[in-house]
């Protein structure tokens, strides 16, 4: 019989040891991705279906409304007119959550669920960006000089004007001077959640303001509460690691 080599036996336990070869893993991996993915497609489309442009429907009075608007930036509103980018950080950001998961151990059951809700987060919103194309018309206000985004769709444009309308149909077209603004045509994100609720009068410098002033989806809520999730969970195993023992 030939010797057995110990190396490699306790390469064979370690990989078996991992989250890519447990079935419980996968399931609180892959069910949560999929049932937010499938949420946060399913809520875009039924609101933008439902609601016009200017419409605004209460979903908890005085605290949650859904109104339509569009994002050619990050998270938030952040960064705007770098799809391209955000396009490539998703992939990446989606190669390094599928690394983590196939690499992690089984009873990291809080870390699966974690990377799962940023996997669904990133995937909804990578799919705005690759299939939801509009224009952007940037142009700046007379009055206040900052530049203004208009995200629309632009139903004539000619070598003196350009008139843009509401995404995706072109009704109600604002008509702006050629030579007043810069035209672009990129993927944007769909978001319909605000938060109603504002600072008490009373607080200084911030009193009337929105507590949350960015309209988002349910794919942004996924992925900022998964990356909080999983700091809390590296910040949890650090402690447990440096703690001392008897």
């Amino acid at each position: 019989m030939p010797p057995i080599d110990a190396s490699q036996t306790a390469g064979a336990e370690v990989e078996a040891d991992t989250a890519r070869r447990n079935y419980s893993s996968h399931l609180r991996f892959w069910l949560p991705a999929v049932g937010l993915l499938w949420l946060d497609l399913w809520s875009k489309a039924c609101v933008f279906r439902n609601l016009t442009p200017e419409e605004v429907q209460p979903a908890i009075p005085g605290v949650l409304e859904f109104r339509r608007s569009l994002n050619d930036g990050a998270v938030f509103g952040s960064f705007s007119g770098y799809a391209g980018v955000f396009i490539v950080a998703s992939m990446f950001a989606l190669v390094f959550v599928l690394y983590l998961f196939s690499n992690s151990s089984p009873r990291q059951r809080v870390l699966h669920v974690s990377l799962a809700m940023i996997l669904a987060g990133a995937l909804g919103n990578l799919y705005d960006r690759a299939f939801m194309a509009a224009d952007v018309v940037r142009f700046r206000e007379k009055t206040s000089g900052r530049m203004v985004s208009v995200i629309g769709k632009i139903v004539e444009e000619t070598a003196e004007s350009v008139r843009i309308g509401d995404w995706p149909d072109g009704m109600n077209p604002l008509t702006k001077k050629k030579s007043e603004v810069e035209i672009r045509r990129q993927g944007v994100v769909r978001d319909f959640i605000r938060f109603v609720p504002k600072f008490p009068a009373s607080v200084p410098r911030v009193g009337g303001m929105d507590i949350w002033p960015w309209i988002f989806n349910v794919a942004d809520a996924a992925l900022v509460c998964g990356v909080i999730l999983l700091l809390l969970t590296s910040l949890i195993e650090r402690g447990r690691h440096e703690a001392p023992t008897e």
